[in-house]
C-alpha cells in the first residue's frame, strides 16, 4: 500500500509577512553617524595639511587673500604716508630758537609791532618806533596775568587788552621780578600767559624776549647767573608752544659777558636810550 504524501502548506498570512522591518529612526541615526565620521575625517585632513583649502577649493581663497592685501597694503601705505606728511609738516612748522639774524626789516616795521613789558622795556616807545606799549612799572611775570594795566581799552589785564587789540606781532618782556617773586611762580604764570595767548590767537607771530644782563657789581641786587638761568627757562617755554624767542640778552652784554656800560644810566640804573635803540636793531635783524 502507498505510502500517502504530506504537504505542508504556508498559509498566506505568513507567506505576505515582510522579513525586514523599515525604521525612519534607524535610517537618522545611520545618517548621523556617517556625516559625523565623514566630519571627523574632514576636519583631522584640513589640520594636518596646510594645503588642505587651496586643494580642495582651488586658488581662489589664495586669490582672494592675494587681491586683499595689496588694497590692505595700500592703506596701510597711505595711513603710513599720511602721518609721515603729518609729522612732515610739523617738522616743518617747528621753530628753531633763538631766532637766527635775518635781514633787516625796515623801520616800519616796529610800527606793527606790539609790545608786552613790565618796568625792564617801559620807555621803548620814548626812544623807538615801537610805540604800541602794554605795560607799567607793576607788572611783573608772577603777575602777568592778574595785574591791571590802564589802556585805551580801559583797566584790563594784559591778556584782556590783547584780546581786544587782536595785534599780528607781539612781543614780550617780562622778568622785572627777578630776585622778590620765586621763580616757579614766574614761570608758571609766563608759561600760562603763552598757552592763552598763542590760543587766542593762533596766526600771530610771538616772540619771547630774553632778559638783558646787569653790571655784576656791588650795586646789583641779582646776578647774571640768575639772569642766564631765567632766560633759559625762557627759550624752554618757546620751544614748549612753538613761539619765537630772540636773544635780546647778548644785543647788550659786552665783553665782560655783563651789561655794557653804555646801556645803563650810572645814576638810576635804568637801560640808556642807546640801550633801546640797539634792542630795535636787534629786533629788526631777528624776524621771521
Amino acid at each position: 500500500m502507498a505510502k500517502k504524501k504530506s504537504i505542508t502548506r504556508i498559509s498566506d498570512k505568513k507567506r505576505g509577512r515582510p522579513k525586514v522591518r523599515f525604521s525612519i529612526w534607524g535610517l537618522i541615526l545611520i545618517f548621523a553617524l556617517s556625516f559625523s565620521a565623514w566630519f571627523i575625517i574632514y576636519m583631522a585632513a584640513a589640520n594636518f595639511n596646510e594645503n588642505f583649502f587651496s586643494e580642495e577649493f582651488g586658488d581662489d581663497k589664495g586669490n582672494e587673500n592675494k587681491g586683499a592685501s595689496p588694497a590692505n597694503s595700500d592703506l596701510n601705505k597711505d595711513d603710513g604716508s599720511e602721518n609721515s606728511e603729518d609729522t612732515s609738516a610739523d617738522d616743518k612748522n617747528r621753530i628753531t630758537n633763538p631766532i637766527a639774524q635775518s635781514e633787516a626789516k625796515s623801520a616800519d616795521y616796529l610800527s606793527s609791532c606790539c609790545l608786552v613789558t613790565d618796568s625792564t622795556l617801559i620807555d621803548m616807545a620814548k626812544y623807538t618806533g615801537l610805540k604800541d606799549v602794554i605795560g607799567s612799572s607793576e607788572l611783573s611775570a608772577a603777575g602777568c596775568n592778574t595785574v591791571a594795566v590802564e589802556s585805551s581799552y580801559g583797566t584790563k589785564t594784559v591778556y584782556e587788552v590783547l584780546q581786544a587789540k587782536k595785534p599780528e606781532i607781539v612781543y614780550i618782556m617780562l622778568g622785572s621780578d627777578i630776585g622778590t617773586s620765586k621763580t616757579e611762580d614766574m614761570i608758571s604764570s609766563y608759561t600760562e600767559f603763552i598757552k592763552n595767548l598763542r590760543g587766542y590767537l593762533p596766526d600771530a607771530a610771538i616772540y619771547i624776549m630774553q632778559l638783558p644782563p646787569v653790571r655784576d657789581d656791588a650795586n646789583a641786587t641779582i646776578g647774571n647767573g640768575s639772569i642766564n638761568e631765567f632766560n633759559t627757562k625762557l627759550l624752554t617755554i618757546a620751544n614748549m608752544h612753538n613761539v619765537y624767542c630772540i636773544d635780546t640778552n647778548t644785543a647788550l652784554k659786552g665783553v665782560d659777558g655783563a651789561l655794557s656800560n653804555e646801556y645803563r644810566d650810572t645814576s638810576t640804573g635804568a637801560l640808556t636810550e642807546s640801550a633801546y635803540k640797539t634792542i630795535a636793531d636787534y629786533i629788526l635783524c631777528h624776524t621771521v
